[in-house]
């Protein structure tokens, strides 16, 4: 409790703040792009309020539960081999058994909680990550690099278990993450570029392999997205409809937006309006206005992550806080990117936003970790004034 009550004293407000009305907007724009669809197809209009609720609220328990420690627990080897053993049953379970939806199966249900093994995954590849680098930084700086490559294989295996999915968008976010944490470390240039480039080519193989084998039509639909982002209105009445209705919801919106709750794009014309397209719902409703309000809120929290890993004096700590900072940048990017036709579309949700357990969880442990590590910074300045 004493921890608890020195990580509370040391809180940093400039990423707790943002987090908590970023998930509070979350709630009341799933709530809002939900209803219909959920009356549509026979359920409650507020099921998926309640749920993302309960979301949050397990999210909040998570952050307070890293608050009573030092990130310590989860640099456990045996805890993070545990992780990566429940991940590799998973993808495997949904690769062999798993119900696809667009060519790719995504999530495993446990009772109310619908578990996305990818998303998971990014931090993993954080933690496991900055934990080897960190622990044979004196290799790296005498440039041996067999011992962090031999720890790397497990992460190898397991982006290319989500790229056979396949998950496309998942397995890049998860590469960025990787690569940005490689480059970070101290590592020469020439190893970072030999290892990063291996895993791009082993990872075309394998999914090259893959659909060899599966044959599943997959890569097919990844073709035709990409000729969708081409020329959408081309394909309106086909795969091109998801982002031509984005365009529309973007164009109704305007400046101010037609009012929370008022969106038509949401009634059956946007796939996803709760998850994959939330920010095209928002933008109708709330506008430009209310787009840029939750860019800069989440905007704040990725500069603040890049900071701390910036001033920090401790390897594992910056690498953790890249490794988050890349994570919301890349995934937010992704999104926005697909919602406004820049990237091809795939399938990746909004931060802090979008409906999802599995990303509000994984979400919640890495604000969790980085308050830990803004309060540690916190505390060691206040002693060295002292």
């Amino acid at each position: 409790m004493k921890i608890l009550k020195t990580n509370i004293d040391a809180m940093d407000y400039y990423i707790f703040i943002p987090y908590i009305m970023l998930s509070v907007i979350g709630i009341i724009m799933v709530y809002s792009a939900s209803s219909n669809i959920a009356t549509q197809i026979g359920g409650s209009p507020t099921g998926y309020l309640i749920r993302q609720s309960m979301f949050v609220v397990f999210s909040l328990i998570i952050v307070l539960i890293c608050l009573c420690g030092q990130n310590m627990f989860v640099r456990n080897g045996r805890v993070l081999f545990i992780f990566w053993a429940a991940m590799f049953i998973g993808l495997i379970w949904l690769k062999a058994f798993g119900h696809s939806v667009n060519g790719a199966a995504g999530w495993i249900p446990i009772g109310p909680l619908h578990i996305q093994p990818a998303e998971t995954a990014k931090v993993y590849i954080i933690l496991v990550m900055s934990n080897i680098l960190a622990n044979h930084e004196n290799e790296l700086i005498n440039n041996e690099k067999t011992k962090v490559i031999t720890h790397s294989i497990f992460v190898f295996v397991m982006l290319g278990l989500i790229l056979i999915q396949p998950d496309l968008g998942g397995t890049i976010i998860n590469a960025l993450i990787f690569i940005v944490i490689i480059f970070a470390s101290g590592m020469n240039w020439k190893g970072a570029t030999l290892i990063s480039s291996s895993m791009i080519v082993g990872g075309w193989i394998i999914l090259k392999t893959a659909l060899f084998i599966f044959r599943n039509g997959s890569s097919n639909y990844q073709v035709q997205r990409i000729l969708a982002y081409g020329d959408p209105f081309r394909y309106e009445q086909g795969i091109g409809h998801q982002l031509v209705n984005s365009y529309y919801a973007l164009s109704n919106g305007g400046i101010f937006g037609v009012g929370l709750g008022n969106s038509i794009q949401k009634t059956g014309y946007l796939p996803e309006p709760n998850t994959d397209f939330i920010m095209s719902v928002i933008s109708e409703e709330l506008g430009l206005v209310g787009v840029l309000l939750i860019l800069s809120l989440l905007f704040i929290i990725i500069v603040k992550a890049f900071q701390l890993g910036i001033r920090s004096n401790n390897t594992y700590d910056t690498l953790v806080s890249y490794g988050i900072g890349t994570y919301l940048l890349v995934q937010s990017y992704f999104n926005i990117g697909g919602v406004i036709g820049l990237l091809p579309i795939t399938g990746v949700t909004f931060p802090f936003i979008s409906y999802g357990g599995s990303s509000m969880l994984t979400l919640a442990l890495c604000i969790g970790m980085l308050l830990v590590i803004s309060a540690k910074q916190k505390i060691q300045r206040k002693h060295k004034l002292n």
